[in-house]
C-alpha cells in the first residue's frame, strides 16, 4: 500500500479499533481462564491440576490452528479471513461456557484456540499496511493493545463474573465480545484483493528459513518466563501472602498495566532498533523474574514486581515485526506462527513451574523458572544475530 493509498486520521483509527476489539476478546479469554481455574475446576468436579489441562488445550489449539488456518486461507482476502476467524472464536467460546463436563470443555477450549494465532497474524499484516515501514511495530502494538487492555479490564471483569455469577459467564461474555469484533471489522476493515500469487505452498516457504525458526524459538522460550509467574500469581496472593480474595483483581489489573506499557514501549523501541530492543526486553525480564521470589512476600511489592514482569510483553510487537522482515513472501504464515510460539510459551512456562512446585519448591520459585526461560530466549537471540551476520558474510563473498 503506497503512502497516498493509506487511510489516515479517523478512518485508520476505526480500522485499528476494529482489529483491536478482536484482540480484546482473545486476551480476555486467554488470561481470564487462568484466574477462573479454581472455579471451573470446582464446577466440573475435577482437581486443579486436571483443570490446568483446559488451559493447555487452548494453547495447543493456538499452536496447531495458527499455521493450519494461515495456510488454508492463503488465497482468501484478509478481511474475509478476519470475519471468519472471529466468528468461529465467538461460537466456540459460547460452547465452552455451555460445556456439560470436563471432556467437552477440553474439546471446546482446544477449538477456541484455533482462530487465535491466525487472527492476530492477519490483523498485524493489515495494521502494518496502514502505516509507513518505520512505524510497523507501533501499528502492530495497537492491535495487540486490545489484548493488553483486556488484561486490565476484560480479565478482572471476567474473573469477577466468574466469582459472583458463575465461571460460565467468564467464558460466555467472550463470545459476545467476539461477536462485536465481527461487527466492527465488517463495518470498518477495508475490502482487499488477495495477492494473485498467494498460495498455500508459498506460505509454507517460511518454514525453510532459519531466521523465521530462530525468531519463533526466541518467543517460545523467552516469553515463557512471564507465563511461568502469571499462571500461579492467584495462588501466591491467596496462599503465600494470604491476602483477601478481592486483591486478586487488583494484582491482575496491575499485571495488565505492565503488559500494556510494555507493549507500547517495546513497539516504540522496536521501530528505533528492532533486535537490540528484543535483547533489552529479554534482559529486563530475566532481572525482574529473579527479583520476583523476594518481592512476592508482600502485596505491595508483589504489585510492583508483576508490573515490571508484565513489561516482557514488549517482545511481542518486536518479534512480530522481525518476522515480517525475515519471512519474505510467506508473511501470513510467519505472522500467525508468532502467536503459536507465544502459546508454546504459555504452555511451557506453567508446565515447568508446575514441575518445580510438585518437586517441593515454593509457589514464588516460579520466578526462578521464569528467569531461566527469559535467559534462554536471550541465548537464542545471540544465536540469531550470529547466524544473520554469518549469512551476510557468506553472501558477500564472490563466487569462484
Amino acid at each position: 500500500m503506497t503512502d497516498t493509498a493509506r487511510p489516515t486520521g479517523i478512518t485508520r483509527a476505526l480500522i485499528l479499533i476494529a482489529l483491536g476489539m478482536g484482540g480484546f476478546a482473545i486476551g480476555t479469554t486467554e488470561f481470564a481462564a487462568m484466574s477462573l481455574l479454581p472455579y471451573f475446576a470446582d464446577g466440573l468436579n475435577i482437581d486443579e491440576p486436571t483443570a490446568g489441562h483446559v488451559i493447555s488445550a487452548y494453547a495447543l489449539g493456538v499452536v496447531v490452528g495458527a499455521p493450519v488456518l494461515a495456510v488454508l486461507g492463503a488465497k482468501l482476502p484478509k478481511r474475509t479471513m478476519l470475519l471468519l476467524l472471529m466468528a468461529a472464536f465467538a461460537v466456540f467460546n459460547v460452547l465452552s461456557a455451555l460445556s456439560p463436563n470436563y471432556e467437552m470443555m477440553l474439546v471446546f477450549r482446544f477449538l477456541s484456540g484455533f482462530p487465535h494465532g491466525a487472527y492476530f497474524g492477519v490483523a498485524a499484516l493489515v495494521a502494518a499496511s496502514l502505516v509507513a515501514p518505520n512505524k510497523r511495530a507501533q501499528a502492530v502494538s495497537l492491535v495487540l493493545l486490545g489484548l493488553t487492555i483486556a488484561t486490565i479490564i476484560g480479565v478482572p471483569a471476567a474473573s469477577w463474573l466468574g466469582q459472583t455469577l458463575g465461571w460460565r459467564w467468564g467464558f460466555g461474555i467472550v463470545g459476545g465480545l467476539a461477536a462485536l469484533s465481527v461487527f466492527l471489522n465488517f463495518l470498518f476493515t477495508p475490502k482487499d484483493t488477495p495477492d494473485p500469487k498467494a498460495s498455500p505452498l508459498r506460505e509454507l516457504t517460511a518454514l525453510k528459513k532459519r531466521q523465521v525458526w530462530l525468531t519463533l524459538f526466541m518467543g517460545a522460550i523467552g516469553f515463557g518466563g512471564m507465563f511461568a509467574v502469571y499462571t500461579y500469581v492467584t495462588s501466591v496472593v491467596l496462599q503465600v501472602i494470604e491476602a483477601p480474595e478481592w486483591t486478586i483483581l487488583v494484582v491482575l489489573a496491575v499485571f495488565g498495566c505492565g503488559i500494556t506499557v510494555g507493549n507500547l514501549v517495546g513497539a516504540w523501541l522496536a521501530d528505533k532498533a528492532l533486535m537490540p530492543a528484543a535483547a533489552g526486553i529479554l534482559i529486563w525480564s530475566t532481572i525482574n523474574l529473579l527479583i520476583y521470589p523476594t518481592a512476592a512476600e508482600h502485596l505491595w511489592t508483589l504489585c510492583i514486581s508483576v508490573f515490571m514482569i508484565g513489561g516482557t510483553n514488549g517482545l511481542s510487537p518486536a518479534l512480530q515485526t522481525r518476522l515480517m522482515d525475515v519471512a519474505e513472501d510467506a508473511q501470513t504464515l510467519a505472522a500467525a506462527l508468532n502467536h503459536s510460539a507465544f502459546n508454546v510459551a504459555n504452555a511451557l512456562g506453567p508446565f515447568l513451574s508446575g514441575l518445580a512446585i510438585t518437586a517441593g519448591l515454593s509457589l514464588t520459585a516460579t520466578g526462578y523458572v521464569g528467569a531461566c526461560l527469559a535467559f534462554g530466549g536471550l541465548i537464542i537471540w545471540a544465536i540469531a544475530m550470529w547466524d544473520e551476520k554469518r549469512s551476510r558474510k557468506l553472501a558477500s563473498v564472490p563466487a569462484e
